[in-house]
């Protein structure tokens, strides 16, 4: 017998799907819209980053420099601008007057925003959403509204100074942290609250040991949030903070520093490129957190 082969069929390669033909209209279209997503995002960094950078450069002028040449390369470099506002002890003093109340400020919105938010997102209970609504009317009435009432109450409550600064700073931060942190909050897995009940932790232990380090993407977002506003905040100051300037903050430091030096422009845009540095940096260090926490996602 003779057996019969069979011819080796080839390897089939595999069908890729068709690709898909654009139109020439549509083709220019799309490449249109890019380009013009690019051309508006350079036209914003530019509208952004002009005024800062002009600031920053405008304080290594001379004052004649700035008078005949104000948008051409500084011609000498006057690095002594910086330098005499640096060595000088009252910026120093006005620089740890608003890192301290832009700290505390942080510190209490944070806190007792978290707090208010956990019961308005995870329990249920009568008027629960009057409170909520209460809250964010609060975002409907500004500091320039509230700024004389408030300041004869702090008057007649003996609150001035730093302190007295820093509690209504917090005050005014907690209607926008509990709007932000109460979906966040309501998001969290109720599986992880009930299994900690299960387990014998309280609603204050929960609240401590797990409900605080799962919120920690929101509560850094409203906590950057809070510290940027405090370190700029100038009205408030304006009325709390009078008489020494060594107990003044770096915004209100820089009026009265424009005060003193009004012909001397050059070092007075060096003041308030310094002054602006701290807030700017920290804004860029956390912008990605501020992102995470403003999306509200929860990875298990």
């Amino acid at each position: 017998m003779t057996a019969t082969s069979s011819p080796a069929t080839a390897p089939q390669r595999p069908v890729s799907p068709p690709h898909r033909r654009y139109a020439k209209g549509e083709k220019r279209s799309s490449d249109r819209s890019v380009y013009l997503s690019i051309g508006v995002a350079l036209i914003g960094v530019a509208v952004t980053l002009g005024p800062i950078i002009y600031l920053v450069v405008g304080g290594l002028r001379t004052q004649q420099d700035l008078s005949t040449n104000p948008t051409g390369i500084p011609d000498p470099i006057m690095w002594s601008n910086y330098g005499n506002i640096l060595t000088t002890d009252i910026f120093w003093r006005q620089a740890a007057n608003s890192l301290l109340v832009a700290t505390l400020t942080t510190a209490g919105v944070v806190l007792f925003g978290t707090m208010a938010a956990y019961p308005l997102a995870r329990y249920r209970f009568r008027g629960r959403e009057g409170i909520f609504l209460m809250f964010t009317t609060g975002l409907m009435f500004p500091l320039t509204v509230a700024v004389l009432p408030l300041y004869l109450l702090l008057r007649d409550l003996g609150l001035s100074g730093l302190p007295g600064l820093i509690i209504p700073q917090i005050a005014f931060g907690l209607p926008m942290t509990i709007i932000i942190l109460r979906p966040f909050l309501r998001a969290l897995p109720t599986e992880l609250e009930e299994a900690a009940f299960m387990d014998g932790v309280s609603r204050i232990g929960f609240f401590w040991r797990m409900l605080l380090p799962l919120a920690k993407p929101g509560m850094v977002t409203v906590g950057v949030l809070a510290f940027i506003a405090s370190w700029n905040a100038y009205l408030l100051p304006l009325l709390l903070l009078t008489g020494d300037p060594r107990g003044m903050t770096l915004p209100l430091g820089i009026t009265t520093f424009q005060g003193q030096y009004a012909s001397a422009t050059t070092l007075i845009m060096a003041y308030t490129s310094l002054a602006m540095i701290p807030a700017l940096i920290f804004f860029l260090v956390m912008e990605r957190r501020i992102v995470d926490g403003l999306t509200g996602a929860v990875k298990g």
